[in-house]
């Protein structure tokens, strides 16, 4: 799907206005909604095939944060044949006790996948604590950029990473 025909689907699927606390805790007038463009299986498919065209040439294994990004990872991961990694935002307090679900290796050079970024700090500290593991995340490809800052903050944190598409691209 072109970029402004996913843009305008996204928006239509996923484009709430009211009064919004984001992750980031800043408050906004708007807000888009993940889960109603990551569970509608046409969207998400266009979604992963935008998100793939953002790969690296060179990575191991793809990696994205619990719970919004988990479909979209799974969606490329079924699309690149690449296995994948869920990061926990805090390691379990039962079972395995595990902070990443699935088979992470030391050296392992891994693409993070995320959904909408505002400042982008769960992103970052996901890629940090991956990095942290022994991973070495060679770049975090998201799907939407909020333009309020995630971009310089990645780029201060020294992670390379690309949208799919901007907030301006939703004609917001």
């Amino acid at each position: 799907m072109e970029l402004s025909a996913l843009a305008k689907t996204i928006k239509e699927a996923a484009y709430l206005e009211g009064d919004f606390v984001l992750s980031s805790g800043k408050r906004s007038r708007y807000y888009l909604d993940k889960y109603l463009f990551s569970t509608e299986p046409r969207l998400l498919k266009a979604i992963a095939e935008a998100l793939s065209a953002l790969l690296p040439r060179d990575f191991d294994r793809l990696a994205g944060v619990e719970l919004g990004a988990v479909p979209l990872v799974t969606a490329v991961a079924l699309r690149t044949g690449k296995p994948f990694v869920i990061v926990r935002k805090n390691a379990k307090d039962y079972g395995t006790g595990k902070l990443f679900e699935g088979r992470l290796v030391k050296g392992d050079r891994v693409v993070l996948v995320e959904d909408v970024l505002t400042t982008a700090s769960q992103a970052i500290q996901a890629a940090r604590r991956l990095n942290e593991f022994g991973a070495e995340v060679v770049k975090i490809i998201y799907v939407i950029d909020r333009e309020e800052g995630a971009a310089d903050n990645l780029a201060a944190a020294g992670f390379s990473a690309e949208p799919v598409m901007k907030k301006s691209d939703l004609g917001l």
